[in-house]
């Protein structure tokens, strides 16, 4: 399940059970992401609103592209299965975002998307590898500063909740066995677990 000890669910009390209760009145079950975080509950609390105050005005679309860049540079299965699966339930079929996936110049994708996702795996690659010509390339097909700023934001959030979990041996969930098999194939990536 992971590298370290978690706290069971039917062991769990206090912040512990409230972070499980939480997650398993959204999603039906507990995620083995929120297990990792029983030792400290608090850090994920401060993840989620830190994500909340990223996208607050940011597409849903636009930040689960921009994420499966990210995660996919990360090589971080459970992310790319994660959103994968956003993308595929609201805005792609299997095999539209297979096409994606394999191909990151598809007709699929406005060239705003094509450039924010590129920009976000040039964030995770080398970060310092950014000039004012990529920023000016961005603002060059309409995107505002703070349309930029977060992109750059969720890029490096999700550095930090990818390795997280990635250096913890977070399997990803069951749950995502339920993909097509060709797209949660192509959606794993990297230490991916039983998926």
């Amino acid at each position: 399940m992971s590298f370290i000890s978690t706290i069971p669910e039917s062991g769990s009390s206090g912040e512990v059970k409230k972070m499980y209760d939480s997650e398993k009145a959204t999603r039906g079950y507990v995620p083995n992401f929120a297990k990792i975080f029983c030792h400290r509950p608090k850090v994920i609390g401060a993840w989620r609103n830190l994500i909340r105050s990223i996208i607050e005005n940011m597409d849903t679309r636009r930040y689960e592209l921009v994420t499966l860049a990210a995660a996919g540079k990360l090589h971080s299965s459970y992310c790319m299965l994660a959103h994968g699966s956003v993308l595929q339930e609201k805005f792609y079929s299997p095999e539209q975002l297979n096409e994606i996936i394999k191909n990151p110049d598809s007709s699929l994708l406005t060239p705003i998307e094509k450039a924010i996702m590129r920009f976000a795996e040039q964030i995770v690659s080398d970060a310092t590898s950014i000039t004012q010509k990529d920023i000016d390339m961005l603002r060059n097909l309409g995107l505002k500063d703070e349309e930029i700023f977060e992109i750059v934001t969720v890029a490096t959030a999700r550095c930090f909740f990818s390795k997280t979990l990635d250096a913890l041996g977070a399997e990803p969930d069951k749950i995502y066995l339920d993909l097509d098999e060709t797209l949660r194939n192509n959606l794993t990536v990297g230490r991916a677990g039983p998926v």
